[in-house]
């Protein structure tokens, strides 16, 4: 929990990892993807505060004490929810397995949540893995990379292929409510057309019953996405990265992605992330919390940030989609939705011209 001025704020982080990216781990004979793959991101993280800088070595893989210290001692977390991250075309046990993950639960069922994964192109297996996991660890949502490697050749899927919707109707016989999608940054050596928003369009549609939460919000398609997501009601803006990357070190683009995302999407529809470990999560939330909306001309059409928006996306609205029962101190008065939020009035115009 974090507090400031008097106010407290229950932080869910809603898209960390733990990742292995040990020499050890690199597939021989593909050890420039694995190499490459791991600069890229340790690149990111030298967007963040020179002082939060790790090196080399360290970041390559955290221990589990490192973890536990900079999410939860340190980093003002109170509930963090895994996604994974397979990548076992260049990491041998994969960068970041569901069974990594599960391994921090096992030990700390009250402060974490493990999401599992799937890929379509897994087929029959896939499937049979994915109920599997949804038995062994409960799932309540689940990661999708669109980008990935694959042995059999692929460098790519999309939401909206035929085989994807059968493991969205597996999700769904399985109570999996949360479809978490990279849809962001690409990382060297994946393709950036292969993390492209279109496809949650159809899928958001075809399968209103489920949630899709478009990690890192669609950059650098922050547009593509937005216009995407106030038409579909069941699309929501993950911010790691969003904050990670641009809050320090892009100010100005920070506020305009900030402005697009609460005036389209919405304040109810926003979740944070730290993107642990590429950042930590201490400094993102020690700074959302004193940020503001530039008081410019060129921003003075966005929202402005209330310390209830600030709330609700630092951890009150993943608590809703993962039913995370919140300290009374830290509630609103009133509960995500019954108020009308910036952009809710396009929305409904939306919806009553469709109609």
């Amino acid at each position: 929990m974090y507090e400031k001025d008097g106010e407290k704020y229950f932080v869910v982080d809603s898209h960390m990892h733990f990742w292995d990216a040990s020499r050890e781990n690199w597939v021989q004979g593909r050890e420039e993807y694995a190499k490459g793959w791991i600069d890229c991101f340790y690149g990111y993280h030298q967007l963040g505060p020179p002082e939060t800088h790790w090196d080399y070595e360290h970041y390559l893989k955290v221990s589990p004490e490192d973890l536990m210290k900079d999410v939860f001692e340190d980093g003002h977390v109170d509930k963090a929810i895994f996604q994974s991250t397979y990548l076992k075309y260049w990491y041998r046990d994969g960068f970041n397995t569901t069974e990594q993950n599960g391994s921090m639960l096992e030990g700390n069922p009250d402060k974490f949540i493990v999401n599992g994964r799937f890929d379509p192109r897994d087929g029959e297996a896939g499937l049979k893995q994915l109920e599997e996991d949804a038995r062994r660890w409960n799932l309540k949502g689940v990661k999708v990379y669109t980008a990935e490697w694959h042995e059999n050749g692929s460098r790519g899927w999309k939401l909206s292929d035929k085989e994807s919707y059968r493991f969205l109707e597996k999700c769904r016989e399985l109570g999996i409510k949360n479809v978490h999608a990279h849809k962001g940054p690409t990382i060297w050596p994946l393709n950036k057309d292969a993390f492209a928003v279109d496809d949650i369009d159809q899928a958001a549609t075809d399968f209103r019953d489920l949630n899709f939460i478009v990690e890192h919000s669609g950059i650098p398609r922050i547009d593509d996405f937005a216009y995407i997501a106030v038409q579909e009601p069941n699309v929501y803006a993950g911010c790691s990265v969003v904050l990670g990357a641009l809050m320090h070190a892009r100010p100005k683009f920070f506020a305009r992605v900030m402005g697009e995302l609460l005036f389209w999407v919405g304040e109810d529809r926003m979740t944070f992330g730290s993107d642990y470990n590429i950042w930590t999560p201490k400094w993102q939330i020690e700074q959302f919390v004193d940020w503001q909306m530039p008081d410019d001309e060129a921003f003075a059409d966005y929202p402005r940030l209330t310390t209830a928006t600030k709330k609700k996306i630092l951890g009150l609205n993943a608590a809703k989609l993962y039913d995370i029962e919140v300290p009374a101190e830290c509630q609103l008065p009133t509960t995500a939705g019954e108020t009308l939020q910036p952009g809710q009035e396009l929305v409904e115009d939306i919806a009553g011209a469709q109609a």
